[in-house]
């Protein structure tokens, strides 16, 4: 049975992608989705906010790579309604963080999620959220 539920932002992606610190941590979550053992979850906001990135990093090709690895591992990719565009912009109304990273956050409370990170601009929500700092 899945209990544990898991939200990562783009830090934690990146994290893992590119074998940087708090890399093992995110592989240990995948390799529980893998296995059943918890579901995992990403903003379409914070997917799109990896493609954007690598795409002005680098380019095209390598922001599509970028997709394909993550379309690899079981994460579901949420889409974002009105209802959580409006709690992401409060979010980001009260605490100092991204508008992408607010999506984050929102998308943590509702699910009743770790937010999987080691973006210090977490630091100021972790009262609303549980982190998983890498």
């Amino acid at each position: 049975m899945k209990s544990k539920k898991y939200v990562l932002d783009s830090y934690a992606l990146f994290s893992y992608i590119e074998g940087e610190r708090g890399a093992k941590i995110v592989a240990e979550i995948l390799k529980s989705g893998i296995n059943n053992k918890v579901e995992i979850f990403m903003s379409v906001i914070n997917w799109g906010e990896v493609y954007y990135t690598v795409l002005r990093e680098q380019d095209k090709r390598a922001a599509e790579l970028y997709l394909k690895t993550i379309e690899r591992y079981p994460i579901t990719i949420v889409d974002v309604s009105k209802t959580s565009t409006l709690e992401s912009a409060e979010i980001k109304a009260f605490y100092k963080m991204s508008y992408a990273d607010a999506f984050a956050v929102s998308l943590a409370i509702n699910k009743k999620a770790n937010l999987v990170t080691g973006d210090k601009e977490f630091e100021s929500i972790s009262d609303k959220v549980n982190v998983t700092w890498i």
